[in-house]
């Protein structure tokens, strides 16, 4: 570093100023004004070095009146580019340090909660056991026909006689499960100690023998009774419950159980849920989920099973914790043919159509035949021959009025009701004349 001209003059004029007042040359004196001037000369030096702001309207802060915009620009040498930051440790067993304090406190609070559940059983224990020994020997608890009538059960039972023909001992157990529940119910309202029973339910048959609608009334009855939210019937097949591909399976199960929470999950031919021939069967992850449910989740749903019975025992043989899972099993019988012609005369009252008494006759007949044949379905398979009935019917009554004129064309409310034995007898002559083939359409 050199000192400039003005810099070298200023010193020079300072020590020329000092003789000519006559001041005697001192060397200490002239030492400290000499120091005195370089550390003027560096200050004013050094502030060549110092950037200068612009004063221009994009780069010029303090001129702009933003006290927070960054003075040294934003530029990408100021931003965090990673490291090795000394801080970046203590932060992060900062943040384990705190992680690990929520959590102690969520265990706190949940053995505060569990804490809080038991000391409100135990309380409302005491209680119950203060009203039992309270409570005289001789309290009235009501009559079961008060309890049947008042919640409803009794009118669910006479629907099911009505809706039912035959099926004793189906209509036998179904009482027996309604008696269980009202007088479990009776114990509650004294103080007993009650558990809600297994409902879970297996109903075995033929197709047609009614499986649907005993779980219907069921689940109804269960509403009744208050063990179920809704009463309402959900039914499910494996291609409901089962997918195609690795993580189907359990997304449509569980919708269906969803769909089915508060009432009953109806699960025909249940059996199809396992195939023993195939180890990667995705049915095997169905039925798990199943199970679960039915153990944790039996008092707001209950699962029905339905097949036929050889299959579902078999099913039940490869599947054991299915087995002691239901502790209601139902078996559906055949309909005799008597009973399969006193539906159809319940399936006609219910279309407001008439039978004639020699149209019985006739379709008994029917019925024999056709239950020598395969694929009999009991009350499908007289449903479907109503449903000709009715069609014979009408072409009948069309012909004979519309087409023929009869009457100048104008029938009667008997014409529209009625449905004769010429309307059955149809469907005996396509058994009759039909090919051995054949004769399963007729």
């Amino acid at each position: 570093w050199q000192p400039s001209t003005s810099q070298t003059c200023l010193l020079e004029s300072r020590v020329s100023a000092s003789k000519r007042e006559g001041v005697k040359e001192n060397p200490f004196i002239t030492m400290k004004i000499c120091a005195a001037v370089f550390a003027a000369i560096s200050v004013s030096s050094a502030s060549a070095f110092v950037p200068q702001i612009s004063t221009s309207q994009g780069t010029s802060l303090h001129l702009s009146g933003d006290p927070n915009q960054n003075p040294f620009g934003a530029g990408k040498s100021l931003e965090f580019t990673g490291g090795n930051d000394p801080n970046a440790k203590t932060i992060r067993l900062r943040e384990r340090l705190n992680d690990a304090d929520t959590e102690r406190r969520k265990s706190e609070e949940e053995a505060e909660a569990r804490e809080r559940a038991a000391e409100i059983r135990r309380e409302e224990r005491l209680k119950k056991i203060a009203y039992m020994n309270d409570m005289p020997d001789d309290q009235p608890a009501g009559t079961v026909e008060e309890f049947m009538f008042k919640e409803g059960v009794q009118d669910q039972l006479d629907k099911l006689d009505t809706e039912l023909v035959g099926l004793i001992p189906v209509k036998k157990r179904v009482k027996e499960i309604a008696a269980l529940l009202v007088l479990d119910k009776m114990r509650r309202k004294l103080g007993f100690e009650t558990s809600v029973p297994s409902l879970h339910m297996c109903f075995t048959g033929a197709p047609g023998t009614g499986k649907t609608t005993v779980a219907v009334r069921m689940g109804q009855i269960l509403a009744k009774m208050g063990y179920s939210r809704r009463g309402h019937v959900v039914l499910a097949t494996r291609d409901d419950l089962v997918g195609q591909y690795v993580g189907h399976t359990a997304p449509k199960t569980k919708e269906m159980i969803k769909k089915a929470m508060g009432g009953v999950l109806l699960v025909d031919e249940a059996y199809y849920l396992y195939n023993a021939a195939n180890d990667r069967d995705y049915g095997q992850e169905s039925i798990e989920i199943l199970l679960n449910v039915m153990e944790t989740q039996q008092d707001d749903l209950v699962v029905a099973l339905a097949g036929y019975k050889d299959r579902m025992d078999k099913f039940f043989s490869y599947i054991p914790g299915m087995m002691s899972r239901i502790g209601n099993h139902i078996d559906f019988p055949n309909y005799s043919a008597d009973e399969l012609v006193e539906i159809a005369g319940v399936m006609a009252r219910e279309l407001e159509y008439d039978i004639t008494p020699d149209a019985f006759i006739v379709f008994k007949n029917y019925i024999e035949k056709r239950m020598e044949l395969p694929y009999f379905s009991n009350a499908r398979t007289v449903r479907n021959a109503m449903d000709r009935a009715r069609m014979n019917s009408a072409i009948r009554t069309f012909e004979k009025y519309a087409i023929q004129g009869v009457n100048g064309g104008v029938c009667t409310v008997d014409d529209l009701k009625a449905i004769t034995a010429e309307d059955f007898q149809v469907l005996v002559d396509d058994i009759d004349n039909a090919d051995v083939d054949k004769r399963i359409f007729a």
